[in-house]
């Protein structure tokens, strides 16, 4: 059950809010170059080249190697890896601080495997957050 966020955590919660919309939209653009990527490998059996020689090109991988020029390709694969890990040091932050359900956890970091989720969690998460801070933030009743 959750429990809720404890008013000493409202700040990190903020900072850690800002840095996961920064992760969430930077993460979702590399995921998309990733689906690209994909399409490219497995659909049309080429990766993504760079070379002064060359520029930019789809060219098989043998090719690449040969050349010695740069796999695009791996440099979006790499990158992609390791930015869904900030995203989900993040998400595991945010999770913590704000006491959400461990399912809410496994929810959000779908966003970094199913494209475009993460633009959606990048607007959605804010609101949940921000419902959630209403609570501890909100003067208590006291009766009179």
């Amino acid at each position: 059950m959750p429990l809720g966020p404890r008013p000493d955590d409202v700040p990190r919660i903020r900072l850690v809010l800002k840095l996961f919309r920064v992760s969430a939209i930077v993460t979702g653009v590399f995921l998309l170059l990733l689906v690209v990527m994909m399409v490219a490998r497995y659909g049309l059996l080429v990766d993504i080249e760079y070379s002064d020689a060359y520029g930019f090109g789809l060219t098989p991988r043998e090719l690449i190697e040969e050349r010695g020029s740069l796999n695009v390709s791996l440099v979006i694969l790499t990158t992609h890896g390791w930015l869904y890990v900030v995203y989900l040091a993040l998400n595991f932050l945010l999770w913590r601080f704000a006491r959400w359900s461990f399912g809410r956890f496994l929810f959000i970091a779908l966003g970094g495997i199913i494209p475009l989720l993460s633009f959606f969690f990048e607007f959605s998460v804010p609101r949940w957050v921000r419902a959630e801070l209403a609570k501890v933030e909100a003067p208590s009743e006291v009766p009179a």
